[in-house]
């Protein structure tokens, strides 16, 4: 073997050995920025859990006071229901666009359902006026403020991941090491934008 060949050869492996610590590079910065919107969705989903315990709670606090608003009442624990399940397939995939336009469908209906429960309870001064139903209101509206932060920062998680396997070189390996599946994934306003937390006015 001549030495021009040894040369070459040498050449050969050192460019080969660059180009898979560049790659490396690329795949381990995909997968922080993964399991970076991974995390910050499993901050939303601690804020909601403790909002859908809160719910049944509160229905019980207002059918002593609502006997005639059973069909209200009844809507507010079937919309807590479906957000769960909705939570559980997104949580199971955060990265999956039908599960994250299911659960941000869902948290719309239960939005709903709790602005009409809290509508109808002005007409209830006692129970307005209930210590156990004004700290569960609160305790709710503070909720959906923890949410809309956590919220925010899994958007912002999910738009860097984007950007990122998108751009020139990530874009020519992504696919190949796992990351091209959902070209763009949602972020969780996308899909019918979640209601803002039913305003309450218990004074």
């Amino acid at each position: 073997m001549t030495y021009s060949v040894v040369i070459f050869l040498a050449v050969l492996v050192g460019i080969a050995f660059i180009a898979v610590l560049w790659g490396a590079g690329i795949y381990n910065q995909l997968v922080t920025l993964k399991n970076r919107y991974q995390n910050a969705f499993s901050q939303i989903e601690v804020q909601l859990k403790r909002r859908y315990d809160l719910i049944p709670n509160l229905v019980e606090t207002a059918k002593g006071y609502m006997a005639h608003e059973r069909g209200t009442l009844e809507a507010v624990i079937s919309a807590r229901n479906k957000a769960v399940g909705g939570l559980e397939k997104a949580a199971a995939n955060p990265g999956d666009p039908q599960a994250m336009r299911a659960l941000a469908s869902a948290e719309q209906g239960l939005s709903g359902a709790l602005g009409r429960l809290f509508a109808v309870a002005e007409a209830y001064p006692d129970l307005k006026a209930n210590q156990n139903m004004l700290q569960l209101s609160e305790e709710i509206t503070s909720t959906e403020n923890k949410v809309a932060f956590a919220r925010q920062a899994y958007n912002d998680s999910v738009m860097a991941y984007n950007t990122y396997k998108q751009t020139f070189p990530p874009v020519l390996i992504a696919g190949v090491v796992g990351h091209g599946q959902n070209a763009e994934l949602p972020q969780f306003e996308d899909a019918d934008k979640i209601a803002e937390a039913p305003k309450v006015t218990f004074t």
